[in-house]
């Protein structure tokens, strides 16, 4: 009885402080009450994606043994599950990582639709056009950016004495032979690897997955170029890839838009860690995950 009695005492104390948690907890309004004013936000969906014609314009350059063939039948097949995958979004504008002018990609598709050309072996095309065919889009946007810093240096009177912007343009942008950045190396191999070994969907799913999102953005940032003895390292990270990411973001803001549009962006993978972080954080914007369509 008396322990019955001891239980019942604790249980109440317990009881009271749970409550007054929660009321300590009520006393704080959510942001978006003032951020958003039960406003809806357009929702976003962002496809990190690698490049399907394998341009080597990246630092890490995948072996021959782990591209893809996009235009196999296998792969043909496995691309139209990923497309219906993606088309659960069901967008209404859809972004891709391209020059302002993407009139090239609709004149491509409109020939392929004839049967005069092949469609272009890259994402933009083999996704994003399809979808722009699929959901009666009347245009694709292309936002990809230059960078400030490469801005600078085409600018720039090379008569002119040598600045700190000259120091750090000399800089690897990624990569370098540290402990850390050989582990990506291995990671980004791995990764490459799977490509050919799973399907189109199983890997999109891979990759855009928050822990994959986040790491890669992890390379920039845990050895090789950002090492150095003062702020070298923080100032062309910041001024290059930054602060491309951010002016696409501003490209994509830029897209008219309401609170019912549905933007998809499709981008390089190493793009997505960085534009994730910034929709996520914006009240202008509903992120929707990948995994979660």
């Amino acid at each position: 009885m008396y322990l019955k009695s001891k239980f019942i005492i604790l249980l109440s104390i317990f009881s009271v402080l749970f409550i007054k948690t929660l009321n300590a907890q009520k006393g704080f309004l959510d942001p978006d009450v003032f951020l958003l004013k039960d406003k809806k936000a357009p929702k976003v969906l962002l496809v990190g994606s690698w490049h399907f014609n394998y341009p080597g314009l990246d630092a890490h350059k995948a072996k021959e043994e782990n591209k893809i063939n996009i235009y196999s039948d296998q792969r043909q097949k496995e691309l139209k599950k990923l497309i219906d995958y993606i088309s659960k979004f069901k967008p209404t504008k859809i972004a891709v990582e391209s020059g302002p002018i993407t009139g090239y990609l609709i004149h491509n598709f409109k020939n392929y639709k004839a049967g005069k050309e092949k469609l272009y072996a890259n994402e933009r095309s083999q996704i994003g056009m399809r979808l722009v065919d699929k959901f009666n889009l009347d245009t694709i946007y292309g936002v990809d950016a230059y960078p400030l810093l490469l801005e600078l240096r085409d600018k720039k009177d090379t008569l002119l004495p040598k600045t700190y912007t000259d120091e750090i343009l000399k800089r690897h942008y990624f990569g370098g032979n540290d402990e850390i950045s050989n582990r990506y190396t291995e990671f980004y191999n791995y990764k490459e690897s799977m490509t050919v070994k799973r399907t189109l969907l199983d890997n999109f799913k891979y990759i855009n997955s928050d822990k994959v999102i986040d790491r890669m953005f992890g390379a920039s940032i845990a050895g090789g170029q950002f090492e150095s003895k003062r702020f070298e390292g923080p100032d062309a990270l910041s001024m290059f890839w930054m602060n491309r990411n951010l002016r696409i973001f501003k490209k994509i803001k830029d897209i008219p838009h309401d609170e019912n549009d549905r933007i998809l962006v499709l981008f390089g993978s190493g793009h997505i860690p960085i534009l994730k972080w910034l929709f996520q954080t914006s009240p202008q914007f509903e992120l929707v995950k990948f995994n979660d369509l």
